[in-house]
């Protein structure tokens, strides 16, 4: 899949998503509404069946004195007589329990003309029950039509958010594993195409590499068949010392690409010992300096570690240190000016390595000791490697219990610094340790 179909497709599954999400939120929205709606119609069917109710007693008390040929008073001056409090009190509890609406709630009975409440079990939300949604008029029980019953429900919307909690939680809990899920197998995706780039670009370096070599021990083989050639000695000299040292540069080559994978593997063997770290890195800058001579360059060392006496395996933290000075060379377009400097910190020694190359940009700082990873960018494209020296590198600073970070600016110049603590502790099982 070319690039332009794979940004595509990535911003149909986000509109999508946006859409999901969308309209699981109105969905939400529409249930709370509903639910609110229910709530008002459970709450008006309660209050008119307790004046229903109310009435029912009222008629049955009246029906009952005229039976009985009792003086009565059938019409009533004070709503007290035609609405009981403490039985409307009572018929409001049963009749809202019957709608699963226990407690909660305030109620009065009030003149809609002059705002007085006449019956209640509140007097500090006047105001809200005054103006609730939830009223009724008891015109039926007391006249002047201007009486009203109303309830009011402090916490209602609340109590509506508590009855659809379990599926708003439950339909967010699977919106989220959606997003998450979505979000993972874009990242997944993204990292494995970044992945494959890598590894098809080590695949074409690494052919670049080997192809030189073998092709100069190609030639050189034939020359060696020609008459001329294998008849004299110096010439035979020659070309057989250009076998061995092609043959040489082959074997380094697959070393570093076995290296990679036996990190990977975690089956690499540390031997442990007690080492003057200066003298080491002495012996590694010694190996630089053709290279730094023909390249009209220079190394200044400044060693102040004092203790400078650290364990370590004396091979591959000579291998560490070589990448990076191999690294400060290739990564330099004038002459190559490298300062190798020692400190000793409470715990260990920390080894700089700086110079005033091309640097790197910050993007890529963190994934310069990725394997397989080489940036492409500017003038670092055009040096050879297969993106594993920095990856060799952490690991075994790794292994011996340090640390190495990097300060690096774009055309300033790369500062590493790997620390090493006295007391090595191993990240790594396969180790031997000897005192020297």
């Amino acid at each position: 899949m070319n690039l332009q179909k794979f940004n595509i497709l990535v911003a149909v599954a986000l509109l999508s998503m946006i859409g999901v999400v969308v309209m699981q939120v109105y969905w939400v929205q529409n249930a709370v509404q509903l639910k609110e709606e229910q709530f008002s119609g459970s709450v008006s069917i309660a209050m008119k069946s307790v004046l229903n109710r109310i009435l029912e007693l009222n008629t049955d008390n009246t029906i009952k004195r005229l039976a009985d040929d009792l003086p009565c008073n059938i019409g009533k001056t004070d709503i007290t007589e035609a609405i009981p409090p403490r039985l409307l009190d009572s018929l409001l509890h049963v009749e809202l329990g019957c709608m699963k609406i226990m407690k909660g709630y305030e109620y009065a009975v009030y003149n809609k003309m002059n705002n007085k409440i006449v019956i209640g079990n509140s007097k500090e939300l006047t105001n809200e029950i005054l103006f609730s949604e939830h009223q009724q008029s008891v015109e039926a029980l007391f006249k002047p039509g201007s009486y009203y019953l109303s309830l009011f429900f402090p916490n209602q919307k609340s109590t509506v958010l508590k009855q659809l909690a379990g599926w708003v939680l439950l339909s967010a809990i699977f919106l989220l594993t959606v997003i998450l899920s979505l979000w993972y197998t874009i990242y997944t995706v993204f990292r494995q195409k970044k992945l494959s780039e890598m590894k098809s670009d080590f695949i074409n370096n690494m052919t670049h590499e080997f192809k030189t070599p073998i092709s100069t021990i190609s030639i050189a083989a034939e020359m060696l068949l020609k008459e001329n050639v294998y008849r004299s000695e110096e010439r035979t000299k020659k070309y057989a010392l250009v076998i061995l040292n092609e043959n040489k540069r082959l074997q380094q080559q697959a070393e570093q690409v076995l290296q990679s994978a036996t990190l990977e593997n975690g089956a690499v063997r540390l031997k442990l010992e007690k080492s003057d770290i200066h003298r080491l890195l002495n012996k590694t800058v010694g190996n630089f300096e053709l290279p730094i001579k023909e390249l009209s360059g220079k190394i200044e060392t400044y060693f102040n570690a004092d203790p400078f006496e650290v364990f370590l395996d004396r091979m591959h933290m000579t291998n560490v240190f070589a990448n990076l000075i191999e690294n400060a060379i290739k990564y330099s377009t004038n002459p190559p000016e490298i300062t190798i400097t020692t400190n000793t910190r409470r715990e260990g020694i920390a080894i700089s390595i700086s110079d005033k190359g091309i640097g790197i940009e910050k993007e890529n700082q963190k994934l310069v000791f990725k394997n397989l990873f080489r940036v492409h960018t500017g003038d670092v494209h055009n040096v050879k490697g297969f993106g594993i020296g920095l990856f060799y590198v952490k690991k075994i600073v790794d292994m011996h219990g340090g640390k190495i970070t990097l300060k690096s600016e774009p055309n300033k110049g790369s500062m590493f610094e790997v620390f090493l603590p006295f007391k090595n502790e191993l990240k790594n099982e396969k180790h031997e340790h000897n005192d020297s």
